[in-house]
C-alpha cells in the first residue's frame, strides 16, 4: 500500500492505466488534456493522496530565474553578510538563490555544481574549497562548455575567463603588520590557513612588508591551518604548551583569531600579555572588554559586487571578465 504523501505520478499512472506524461499534463496543464481524462487522474490522485511538490513547480515556473550560490563553508561569519547581499539583490531583480554549502569538500562542491547545472540555473556565484594555484576541478570545463555565467568571490581559481570578487589580502596584512610595528612588537605566532593558500601567501607577504618597510627585525612562527576555529584552538594550545607566550598573535581570519583567543583564555593567559589582531571583524568583542585590532572587510559590498558582476554576464554574455578589489580598513 501506499503511503500517504509519498504518492508519485508514476503511482497515479499505473492506478489509472495511463501515460507518465498524460498524469503530469492532467495535474500541471489540465487544459491540454480531455476534460474526461483528467477528471479520471483528478479523482485517483485525491483517492490515492497524492501531494504536488510545491518546491518542484515553483522551480518550474521560474526556470532561468535562479542564481546559485555555492560556498565552502555557511557557519564562517565572513559569508553571512556576503550571502544576505546577494539574496536582497536576486529578490530586487526577481531572482531565487539556491545556496549549497560544501562544507570544504571538492567532492561536495562538484557534485553541487553539476546540481545547478541541471537546475538550469541562470548562473552561479562560486567560493571554491581552495585557491591553491594547483585546484583545477574539472567541472571548469562543463561551465565554459555550457556557457554558464560564473563569478568568484574571496577565494579565486586560477584561471582567466571568470569574473570574481577578491579582498586585498597584501593590504590586510600590511595594516597590521604596521599596527604591530607602532606596538614595538618585534615577535609574532601567524595562525594561517593552507600554506598554498594565494590569501595566507598574501596576507604573510603584507605582514612582513611593513616590518621591512620600517626596517624592523620580525621573528614570525607560522601554523597553517584551514581558516576554521579548530585548528585555530589546536595550534594556538599546541605553541602554549612548549612555549611561553608570544609578544603577539596573528589571526588570518575571524575564526582562527577566536579559536586563538579561546585558547588563551583555557590557559588562563591575561588580555594584556598577548596582543592579539586578525583579519576580520570580531563583533560584540566589546561586550566581555577585549580589544583586537581587526582588518575589516566590506562584506555586504563583496556580496552586493558579486552578484552585480554576475548579472552583467546574465545580460550580455560578450561583457569583460571583470575583477573587483575589496579593501580592508583598520578597526
Amino acid at each position: 500500500m501506499i503511503r500517504r504523501g509519498k504518492v508519485t505520478i508514476t503511482d497515479i499512472a499505473k492506478h489509472v492505466g495511463m501515460t507518465n506524461m498524460t498524469v503530469s499534463r492532467a495535474l500541471n496543464k489540465p487544459d491540454k488534456v480531455k476534460p474526461e481524462t483528467r477528471e479520471r487522474i483528478l479523482a485517483a490522485a485525491s483517492q490515492l493522496g497524492y501531494v504536488p511538490n510545491a518546491f518542484a513547480s515553483h522551480l518550474r515556473s521560474r526556470k532561468n530565474r535562479l542564481v546559485g550560490l555555492v560556498t565552502a563553508s555557511v557557519d564562517n561569519p565572513f559569508y553571512s553578510e556576503v550571502i544576505k547581499a546577494i539574496s536582497r539583490s536576486a529578490a530586487q531583480h526577481d531572482y531565487t538563490i539556491m545556496l549549497i554549502d560544501t562544507d570544504g569538500s571538492a567532492e561536495l562542491e562538484a557534485v553541487a555544481i553539476e546540481t545547478l547545472l541541471s537546475y538550469q540555473v541562470a548562473g552561479i556565484i562560486l567560493s571554491p574549497v581552495s585557491d591553491d594555484a594547483g585546484y583545477r576541478p574539472a567541472y571548469l570545463e562543463r561551465l565554459r562548455a555550457a556557457h554558464l555565467p560564473m563569478v568568484m568571490i574571496d577565494r579565486i581559481l586560477d584561471v582567466g575567463d571568470f569574473s570574481r570578487v577578491v579582498l586585498d589580502n597584501h593590504h590586510a596584512g600590511r595594516l597590521l603588520g604596521e599596527w604591530l610595528v607602532r606596538q614595538e612588537v618585534g615577535q609574532v605566532l601567524a595562525l594561517t590557513g593552507p600554506s598554498g593558500s594565494r590569501i595566507t601567501q598574501d596576507r604573510m607577504a603584507g605582514l612582513v612588508a611593513a616590518y621591512e618597510a620600517a626596517g624592523k627585525t620580525l621573528s614570525l612562527e607560522q601554523r597553517p591551518g584551514d581558516y576554521t576555529l579548530q585548528p585555530g584552538y589546536r595550534d594556538m594550545s599546541a605553541y602554549l604548551a612548549r612555549e611561553p607566550p608570544p609578544e603577539a598573535v596573528f589571526g588570518f581570519n575571524q575564526l582562527i583569531t577566536l579559536g586563538a583567543m579561546r585558547a588563551l583564555h583555557d590557559a588562563q593567559i591575561d588580555w594584556d600579555a598577548v596582543k592579539v589582531v586578525g583579519v576580520d571583524r570580531l563583533p560584540y568583542a566589546d561586550i566581555f572588554d577585549v580589544s583586537v585590532p581587526c582588518a575589516a572587510h566590506d562584506t555586504y559590498r563583496a556580496g552586493h559586487e558579486a552578484i552585480q558582476l554576475l548579472f552583467e554576464r546574465i545580460n550580455d554574455s560578450t561583457s569583460p571578465v571583470r575583477e573587483v578589489v575589496i579593501a580592508a580598513d583598520l578597526v
